[in-house]
């Protein structure tokens, strides 16, 4: 498979990790989505794990099989991104109901720095404090037209957010 078709399948798993969080997000807000939520429960852990693992399987491939240089935007969003994956695998072993309430933070400090960067991205000409060798304005993926790195990378945060929002939702 070639770059461009891994970005593509990437960009489709990243429209739907959107909507997962969306869901959640939406979820975790109506009256009575504590009794369906707990229902639920476990497969949200491990549907959240299973986002913050390709999400970061898909970072790895973009920077040691594609070769893509990551910006220090793109290495802050990593810190966010890979360290959800152990919270997340403990908590889902441990069925820990308090994990919303301690990868919460991680993933929205995530998505903050991705939506800043795909800011960044569609607006190149306002500059930046990256490196000349990897400027956080220089945009790898442009998957469906407007899908970049950065937008995957806060889709996955989404996706986790959601879920976790949902899950806290369900300890009530």
């Amino acid at each position: 498979m070639s770059v461009g078709q891994v970005s593509d399948f990437f960009a489709v798993l990243a429209l739907g990790s959107l909507l997962i969080g969306c869901w959640g997000a939406a979820a975790a807000l109506a009256p009575g989505a504590a009794a369906r939520a707990r229902q639920l429960r476990p497969a949200l852990l491990a549907l959240a794990l299973v986002i913050a693992s390709v999400s970061t399987a898909g970072s790895l491939y973009y920077s040691e099989v594609a070769g893509y240089l990551p910006c220090e935007m793109c290495w802050y969003q990593r810190i966010c991104m890979y360290a959800l994956v152990p919270v997340l695998a403990v908590a889902s072993a441990r069925r820990d109901r308090g994990v919303g309430w301690y990868g919460l933070p991680l993933a929205m400090a995530g998505l903050g720095l991705s939506v800043y960067h795909y800011q960044l991205q569609l607006f190149p000409g306002q500059g930046s404090t990256c490196d000349a060798q990897a400027p956080c304005t220089y945009q790898w993926v442009d998957s469906l037209g407007f899908v970049s790195i950065p937008f995957m990378a806060g889709s996955g945060f989404v996706g986790v957010a959601g879920l976790l929002l949902l899950s806290i939702r369900s300890g009530r």
